[in-house]
C-alpha cells in the first residue's frame, strides 16, 4: 500500500509529540532518587534504666521486650540530594544504666527533604527520660515505669503500659492507655490543637486538673468535682479517693477518660 504525502506527514508529526513528550517527562523527573540509609545496633541496657532520644524530623516508635538491651533501628531517608545524608547523624552515648540516642544536624538545624524514622527496642522496665521529635508522631508500648514523651507536629501515644507518663505536643492527639497508674510524679498531658484521650483501670486514684477551653469533657470513670468549671473550662476532681496529680489540658478538642476493659 501506498501512503500519500498527507499520511506520511500526519504520522511523522504525532511520531515527533511523542518524542517532544517523552522528553519533557525525562526532565520532569527529580536528577536525585529517593535514597536510604539504615542504621542498626544493639548496646547493654538493665533493667530499669534510663532512656532518651531526641529526633527532630521523623516519627519515633519504642517497644519494650524481655531483653537488657536496647536496639536502635533507624532508617534516614532523603527525597532530594542523597549526599544529604552524610550530613544528619546518629549518635549514641551508652553509659552504664542510661543509653541516649542524638540525631545530629548541621548547626543543629534541619535539613529540608531529610527524615529519621526510628524504631527501638528497650527493656520492658525502664524510665523514658525523654523521647521527643519535632515534627513526626511518637509511640510507645509495652512500657513498665514512665517517662517524659513529646512531639510538636505530631501525635503522641502510649498503649498497652504502666506507670506514670507526662505527654505533650502542640499539633495532635494525645492517646495513653495504661494497665496500672502507679503513683509519683505528676503527669503532664497537654496539647493545643488536638484531643486528649486518657485509659486508666477503674479503680485509679489521682488528682484532675483539667481544662479545654474549646471542646468537651467526658469521663466514664466515677470522679467527685473539687471545683466548678470556669469560663475557660477549667475545673479540678479527684478520681476515687484522689492521688498524684493529672493535669489534662487542651485549647482546641476534647478530652475523655475512658475506663480500661480488660483483653479487649
Amino acid at each position: 500500500m501506498v501512503f500519500g504525502p498527507s499520511v506520511k506527514a500526519y504520522r511523522y508529526a504525532v511520531t515527533r509529540a511523542a518524542l517532544i513528550a517523552a522528553a519533557l517527562a525525562a526532565l520532569a523527573v527529580p536528577s536525585f532518587a529517593t535514597t536510604d540509609q539504615l542504621f542498626d545496633k544493639i548496646y547493654p541496657l538493665t533493667s530499669g534504666g534510663n532512656f532518651q532520644l531526641d529526633n527532630v524530623n521523623g516519627s519515633v516508635q519504642v517497644e519494650g521486650w524481655d531483653r537488657d538491651e536496647v536496639e536502635v533501628s533507624a532508617v534516614k531517608t532523603a527525597d532530594d540530594d542523597p549526599s544529604n545524608l552524610d550530613d544528619v547523624q546518629i549518635d549514641v552515648e551508652s553509659l552504664p544504666g542510661q543509653i541516649a540516642v542524638h540525631t545530629l544536624y548541621p548547626n543543629n538545624q534541619g535539613t529540608a527533604g531529610v527524615t529519621v524514622e526510628y524504631h527501638v527496642h528497650v527493656p520492658n522496665k525502664v524510665l523514658l527520660a525523654g523521647v521527643k521529635t519535632v515534627n513526626g508522631s511518637v509511640s510507645v508500648k509495652g512500657i513498665q515505669g514512665g517517662g517524659d514523651i513529646r512531639s510538636v507536629n505530631g501525635d503522641v501515644e502510649v498503649t498497652d503500659s504502666d506507670g506514670r507518663f507526662s505527654a505533650k505536643t502542640t499539633n495532635g492527639n494525645l492517646t495513653l492507655q495504661l494497665r496500672n497508674l502507679a503513683t509519683g510524679a505528676p503527669m503532664d498531658i497537654e496539647t493545643v490543637n488536638g484531643s486528649v484521650f486518657l485509659t486508666l483501670p477503674s479503680d485509679a486514684r489521682a488528682n484532675l486538673k483539667v481544662q479545654n477551653m474549646n471542646g468537651d469533657f467526658s469521663s466514664e470513670l466515677p470522679m467527685k468535682a473539687a471545683t466548678a468549671p470556669t469560663a475557660v473550662g477549667s475545673f479540678s476532681a479527684k478520681l476515687g479517693t484522689g492521688g498524684g496529680q493529672i493535669s489534662l489540658r487542651t485549647i482546641n478538642g476534647a478530652i475523655h477518660l475512658v475506663r480500661e476493659r480488660p483483653g479487649a
